[in-house]
């Protein structure tokens, strides 16, 4: 074939001919790389690998991670995993051979991504994200995404979107935005966990955490700040022989009984980097968090949340508050009304903006008799399990006033966004979520800007891993520049 037959087959005269005629409008200093990007932008953007692999997440447990190619570039994602909720989320595939990581190895989840993922998509549109992930559902043929495994596909859906947004050239979050039908992109208020109990930490703490929310903030770099300070306040004052500037700090006795009371071993963090002093109740860690917002000077500005995780603890209808204290358990059960007593008690004493899974999953009755008194946002975590059909019976019961999504519960970017939607359109509030065992991907940070959440909760303002998600949103909030709108006093509203 001559070098004219060639140029002929692939219309290349015409498309050099128009890459030329580009640089000379745009008058460039340097019209051959200028050439080269506008030649590389003619060619519709295609998937063309593949390749998934095991990684660990932040507990040293094996999850997913998947680099996606196009003709553009390369996309990484990596997913979360958290403790099995019940029966109404997405299966992540694990292989089950005790002999490895304790049964917890995800190969077959990678051989999935390898060979069946792989062959379906390669040579489809990055930003086609529906027909993504339609394809991978049509593959899998399951409800709960058991036989390729919702880690396996979530992996490559969220790489997909990476890749779809680079081939439009716009930010993820603005992609995201896209895809959803809106465009008001929103920096959210982040909810800090600063108190680690249930299973996320070794203390004594029934319930999971004590998170506090900087709603009074002007902008979300403000809100890490108040975030990180407040953290550090309790820091100080759970562990009363820290040094500032190398001068040892002067403690009064109310902090001295502190240390007599924790020890060291108050500082301890949880899984989430939420600290885990042994607690001998709810009110005692609401009151030390009180007091390290009180020093900090910001005062009203940031308000307070709990996630109860009650399922944990719930025996048959009752509570157990002292489950985690040894000769205690199954002394103090609380009835469900008791529970409900308890915390009117709590929001009238602290300012309590939101409370997660006031009760065992199942209890619809007492769920929606809470929310209804309004005292504050009624998350839905263990409770909907990011479930569309189940969100969709809440709403329609009244039960519950927001949605905690975790998108590994889901298993595919669509889905996500669809359930997201249910949510708003009925009102409730949304707060993207981390999972107990993270990774580095930020993604959740521009799916809650793109999606205008308003809410996010990806633990303490300390550990690589939650912090990673943080940063994401100082870059986000940097980039956007004047147009950047924090959600602050609108959390729940927008």
């Amino acid at each position: 074939m001559s070098v004219q037959e060639y140029l002929d087959k692939h219309m290349l005269s015409r498309k050099i001919e128009d890459a030329v005629n580009a640089a000379v409008r745009a008058k460039t200093s340097d019209p051959v790389l200028f050439i080269s990007n506008h030649m590389r932008k003619s060619v519709p953007s295609v998937i063309t690998k593949i390749i998934g692999r095991q990684i660990l997440d932040s507990r040293g447990i094996p999850t997913v991670e998947v680099d996606l190619f196009t003709n553009k570039g390369s996309f990484r994602a990596s997913v979360p995993s958290g403790h099995v909720s019940g029966m109404y989320e997405a299966v992540e595939l694990r292989d089950g051979d005790k002999g490895i990581y304790l049964g917890n190895s995800v190969t077959r989840a990678i051989k999935n991504i390898n060979e069946k993922i792989s062959e379906a998509l390669v040579g489809m549109d990055p930003t086609l994200q529906s027909q993504i992930d339609q394809a991978m559902i049509d593959l899998n043929k399951t409800e709960k995404k058991g036989e390729l495994g919702a880690n396996a596909m979530l992996a490559v859906s969220i790489a997909a979107c990476k890749a779809g947004a680079a081939e439009r050239e716009v930010p993820l979050y603005k992609h995201i935005s896209d895809l959803f039908g809106k465009n008001n992109p929103t920096l959210p208020v982040p909810a800090f966990t600063v108190i680690s109990g249930g299973k996320h930490a070794g203390n004594n703490l029934a319930i999971q955490e004590i998170m506090i929310l900087p709603i009074g903030a002007n902008r979300f770099e403000e809100a890490l700040q108040m975030g990180s300070e407040t953290y550090h306040h309790l820091k100080l004052f759970l562990y009363t022989m820290q040094s500032l500037s190398g001068l040892e700090v002067n403690m009064s006795r109310k902090q001295a009984v502190i240390k007599e009371k924790y020890g060291e071993q108050g500082c301890n963090v949880g899984e989430d980097g939420g600290f885990s002093p042994n607690l001998s109740s709810v009110q005692e860690g609401l009151g030390l968090v009180k007091e390290a917002i009180s020093r900090t000077g910001y005062g009203e500005r940031i308000k307070m949340a709990i996630d109860v995780a009650a399922t944990t603890f719930c025996k048959g209808t009752k509570y157990d508050l002292d489950y985690k204290t040894q000769n205690k358990s199954g002394q103090n059960f609380k009835s469900a009304d008791d529970m409900i007593n308890m915390y009117k008690e709590l929001c009238a004493e602290y300012p309590i903006v939101s409370i997660e899974d006031p009760f065992d999953r199942e209890d619809w009755e007492h769920i929606k008799q809470f929310s209804e008194l309004g005292l504050c946002q009624v998350v839905g975590d263990d409770f909907l399990m990011s479930n569309y059909s189940r969100t969709k019976r809440a709403i329609n019961e009244s039960s519950c006033t927001a949605l905690l999504l975790k998108v590994n519960q889901i298993g595919t970017v669509t889905e996500a966004l669809e359930v997201v939607k249910l949510a708003k359109d009925a009102h409730w509030g949304v707060v993207a979520s981390h999972r107990i065992g993270e990774t580095e991907d930020s993604f959740i940070a521009d799916l809650s800007v793109g999606l205008a959440m308003g809410q996010i909760k990806t633990g303490a303002p300390c550990r690589g891993e939650r912090v990673a998600k943080y940063n994401q949103l100082l870059r986000i909030e940097e980039e956007l520049g004047d147009q950047a709108v924090y959600a602050g006093e609108d959390w729940r509203a927008t």
